[in-house]
């Protein structure tokens, strides 16, 4: 039983250590930095300029449907314009609360081209909500509303008490 415990013992071989040259140690880690500058460019967190394509063509798909909208408050009412390019105006739907608008709308655009062999039909549909606070409580019995070539103009009164009133200074 002496003589198994002695061949199982392990005998330790000393081997003469390589020296590496710092250049060797880096290259993996130069590989994997090659990797990323191809998934993401040096620049790609510069605010000046964002470079992701995925991103810039989510944001204009987005920002095309999405209509562009002032609000105005003046002294005795809130006059908002909107801009709804392409849109007719029995697809859009305008809803107000005391301190909140609402604009809906959708459009829907079918073109067909036939030449001979040739056959292409294209259809676009979309559709936008947009909600926004008023910068006063206004009165929406009075409330006007005008469609015009693409653009949305409303016209609220405000209600008596928040109506602007200008303060004597003695």
């Amino acid at each position: 039983m002496a003589e198994a415990k002695e061949k199982s013992k392990i005998i330790p071989v000393k081997k003469e250590t390589e020296r590496l040259h710092p250049k060797h140690l880096l290259a993996p880690f130069e590989e994997m930095e090659h990797w990323a500058e191809d998934i993401f460019p040096r620049n790609w967190l510069s605010p000046r300029r964002w470079e992701w394509p995925a991103t810039t063509r989510l944001a204009s798909m987005l920002e095309d449907r999405t209509p562009k909208v002032d609000i105005i408050d003046r002294d005795d009412e809130v006059f908002i314009k909107a801009e709804l390019p392409g849109i007719d105006k029995k697809d859009i739907e305008v809803s107000v609360t005391d301190h909140t608008i609402t604009i809906k709308g959708s459009s829907r655009k079918e073109e067909k081209v036939e030449k001979g062999d040739y056959y292409r039909c294209e259809i676009t549909e979309g559709a936008f909500c947009r909600s926004l606070s008023l910068p006063a409580e206004v009165n929406i019995d009075k409330s006007e509303a005008k469609f015009k070539d693409g653009v949305l103009e409303l016209t609220l009164p405000k209600t008596e008490r928040t109506k602007r009133r200008n303060i004597k200074i003695d």
